[in-house]
């Protein structure tokens, strides 16, 4: 089982797929955690240009190539060799980042995106992805709670991320079986119930045993 976690800025994905592997560990389900960009220690250092707010000037072609070199490495040497073990794989930000900050907040084409997508994945793709949402005035107020600076994405402005918003909102409708929308505006603990409502039963449907 491949699961993505994707959604605005702010909106507690890191929080809650944190909670879902404890909550894997223990119902002793085999599992893996890990993020994009980054992932490996290759696709780590790709992070950190993506991410250095001194790389301002990056163009974007340049920053859909270090995204999908990333991803590349990272569904080769740690993704799918996990799924291949049998493990169930939690992953922070996907191919659907890709379409939401490069395609609809970069302004990139779309169905190129999809294409670079599937060649740097080897075409793999997640059985389940959720979208955790809220206003985008309200994930900057978390975002800057108790910390200094913002990274080279989270300085885009207020327009280019209602855009990254506004793709998330637009791939739950589109594709109703794959992506669920996660109202991430509740309390912690309430969201972390959604998220193992959802997600349990359809380990159970796949197979795997609860503990």
């Amino acid at each position: 089982m491949f699961i993505t976690f994707e959604g605005p800025e702010g909106a507690g994905k890191t929080t809650q797929i944190g909670r879902l592997g404890r909550l894997l560990d223990r119902r002793g389900i085999a599992h893996v955690v890990t993020r994009e960009p980054g992932g490996t220690d290759l696709a780590d250092r790709i992070r950190a240009l993506l991410l250095d707010d001194a790389n301002s000037g990056m163009h974007t072609r340049t920053e859909v190539l270090l995204m999908l070199a990333a991803r590349s490495e990272h569904v080769e040497n740690k993704i799918r060799p996990a799924l291949v073990e049998g493990k169930v794989v939690l992953c922070d930000r996907f191919t659907d980042s890709t379409l939401a900050y490069q395609g609809y907040g970069r302004k990139e084409d779309l169905a190129v995106l999809r294409t670079m997508n599937a060649y740097a994945t080897g075409g793999l793709s997640p059985d389940l992805t959720l979208v955790f949402d809220l206003p985008v005035e309200v994930g900057f107020a978390r975002v800057r709670k108790g910390r200094e600076g913002l990274d080279r994405f989270e300085q885009a402005g207020r327009d280019f991320h209602e855009a990254v918003r506004r793709c998330f909102l637009d791939l739950v409708e589109a594709e109703p079986g794959r992506v669920k929308l996660i109202d991430a505006s509740a309390p912690e603990d309430e969201v972390a119930a959604v998220v193992a409502s959802v997600v349990l039963p359809l380990l159970a449907r796949k197979g795997i045993s609860l503990g």
